[in-house]
């Protein structure tokens, strides 16, 4: 009887949207953050962690997260966004580039010699993601959108001091920009996640890659190459990576009011150039773990770094082109982008 009676008034408190009764399931919700990043590593530590714990503590611990770094739900890099769009996961952190070609126009930031700031890029990057393809990353709720400090060479056995020192070297780029990028200038390109770069550097398999400093440790890439090349700090950067984190929308969507206000308030501009800006500062203390082994370090001249523009000059031409064909306005979105950075720099 007593049973029958609580039943009753659950089900008649819940017809009435009695908030005890009617949002006790809404009240609190566990998401899911899955990434390729292990869990050393700085972006984890430095980025990730301090994100999930301030919605944590702003939601008053009614949004909690299990967290999962270096694929440890399975899968691979590449399927992070889809696990993400699928709900295999809540929320990714990724590269959109990890998946050639899909999400075209955002490649804009990765072409050579754009920007040498993260953290005004980041800001730029968001904006032209809300005025120029809003659609591009419309399978999920987009929370942050960001890139890193500029992008080094670092190379095993032979130090890299010029375009001709790359000719027939086997490097390591993160995305279809990138590798263009690295032929471009006479390397041989090896496209990999960032994962498999320890693995392919001990065997052989590539004879450097080319990562901002800040990832560095994270791949051991200071203990497995000998020589690092840097371009001036004055110049724009060799080049840059774009990074989405994403939210399945229905768990989104899902959401009492109140946390999704807490998400909301931890996503966007703010939050990318906030992701942005600590990711380069990494890159300080990231040098330094390759100094203080005894690594070389070079800096390109001025003249040396205008022969590698030089030298990558066209694939902005070619990027142009690939959106024309896709029915998109190249020129106009790659004006976008240089007058955002310019505007947020």
């Amino acid at each position: 009887m007593k049973r029958r009676s609580f039943v009753q008034g659950a089900a008649a408190a819940a017809a009435l949207g009695v908030p005890h009764l009617s949002g006790l399931a809404q009240q609190s919700v566990t998401l899911k953050f899955h990434t390729f990043m292990p869990p050393m590593s700085g972006v984890w530590l430095t980025m990730h962690k301090p994100w999930m714990d301030k919605v944590e503590k702003e939601s008053g611990g009614r949004i909690k997260f299990e967290a999962y770094p270096a694929m440890q739900l399975g899968g691979t890099p590449v399927q992070l966004y889809d696990q993400a769009r699928d709900g295999v996961v809540d929320i990714v952190w990724t590269l959109p580039g990890n998946t050639a070609g899909r999400f075209p126009r955002i490649e804009v930031f990765e072409l050579p010699f754009m920007m040498n700031n993260a953290e005004a890029t980041s800001k730029a990057y968001w904006e032209y993601f809300q005025t120029q393809c809003p659609d591009e990353f419309k399978e999920t709720q987009v929370l942050a959108l960001h890139v890193h400090g500029p992008g080094m060479i670092h190379t095993v056995a032979r130090q890299v001091k010029s375009v001709a020192d790359l000719r027939g070297l086997k490097v390591r780029g993160p995305t279809r920009q990138v590798t263009k990028l690295l032929g471009s200038v006479g390397a041989i390109p090896v496209g990999m996640p960032l994962p498999q770069i320890p693995d392919a550097l001990s065997k052989g398999t590539i004879e450097g890659c080319v990562i901002p400093w800040e990832v560095v440790p994270a791949v051991k890439v200071h203990e497995l190459a000998k020589f690092h090349s840097e371009f001036p700090a004055n110049s724009p950067a060799f080049y840059t990576t774009t990074f989405v984190m994403a939210m399945n929308k229905s768990k989104y969507d899902g959401l009492a009011p109140d946390l999704k206000k807490v998400i909301d308030a931890n996503s966007g501009s703010a939050t990318s150039a906030w992701l942005g800006k600590v990711q380069q500062a990494n890159d300080v203390p990231s040098r330094k773990l390759a100094v203080d082994r005894g690594n070389t370090v070079y800096t390109f001249t001025a003249e040396q770094t205008q022969e590698f523009v030089g030298r990558s000059s066209a694939i902005d031409g070619e990027w142009v082109a690939d959106m024309d064909k896709r029915g998109f306005k190249g020129k106009a979105l790659l004006a976008s982008a240089k007058a955002l950075i310019a505007k947020h720099a």
